[in-house]
């Protein structure tokens, strides 16, 4: 596995994606991470690894521009001001620049807390999606939510203070008014449960689960075998 940089041109200012790429000859499918709200990050980075060792290609576009950190308060000021047209902006130019420079002809998109925000309302928005498998993101509105057509796996906690129950309840009822092809699958965790540099809501055993389940999802999906 080998890793780089991608440079990427959206609208409101250039960034770059850090990119995990397999040993071997590319193959034709992608994900794209979603960072969460501290930023790109060694935890995104090792997720990006992680892929590329599953044979995806893995690109993980820098929302914040550089900008990184491990304060809440901080983090929490980066987020909100990052408005959703430059977020998804910046996910079409990760997209397009994917496809130009790994010729990759299937991509799926995953993310985790504000990443899992981006990653639902990019599969809402964005056409050249295959798959989504956003983790415990907000929910768009419903007139958003309604273009959703690509399979979506969307991973939750049942302790969640932020993503509570009563709005995965609204997803899944969105799903069933307009037939949308969402599975939501609900850990006994708290929010933030993937992340294992946080001991203090990581929950290994949903954390594998959902790993898990996220693979199969796109392999079905992406598999190029």
């Amino acid at each position: 596995m080998e890793t780089e940089k991608l440079n990427l041109n959206p609208q409101r200012g250039a960034t770059t994606a850090h990119v995990a790429v397999p040993s071997g000859d590319p193959p034709p499918a992608a994900v794209i991470l979603i960072q969460e709200w501290w930023g790109i990050n060694d935890h995104i980075r090792d997720i990006a690894s992680r892929y590329a060792a599953e044979g995806y290609i893995c690109v993980a576009p820098d929302l914040y521009r550089g900008k990184v950190t491990r304060d809440a308060e901080e983090a929490s000021k980066l987020m909100h001001a990052l408005e959703t047209d430059d977020g998804i902006d910046t996910i079409r130019s990760a997209i397009e620049e994917t496809k130009r420079k790994y010729g990759v002809s299937r991509i799926g998109i995953t993310g985790y807390c504000m990443g899992g925000t981006f990653a639902l309302r990019a599969a809402c928005d964005l056409s050249e999606l295959d798959a989504a498998a956003p983790f415990y993101g907000d929910i768009p509105e419903e007139e958003t939510l309604k273009q959703l057509k690509v399979a979506t796996l969307f991973i939750a906690g049942e302790r969640d203070q932020w993503i509570t129950p009563e709005k995965v309840e609204g997803l899944k009822e969105a799903a069933r008014k307009y037939n949308l092809p969402v599975e939501v699958v609900s850990y006994d965790a708290d929010h933030a449960f993937f992340n294992d540099t946080r001991p203090e809501v990581y929950n290994p055993q949903a954390a594998q689960d959902a790993w898990r389940r996220v693979l199969s999802l796109f392999g079905n999906r992406l598999r190029w075998w």
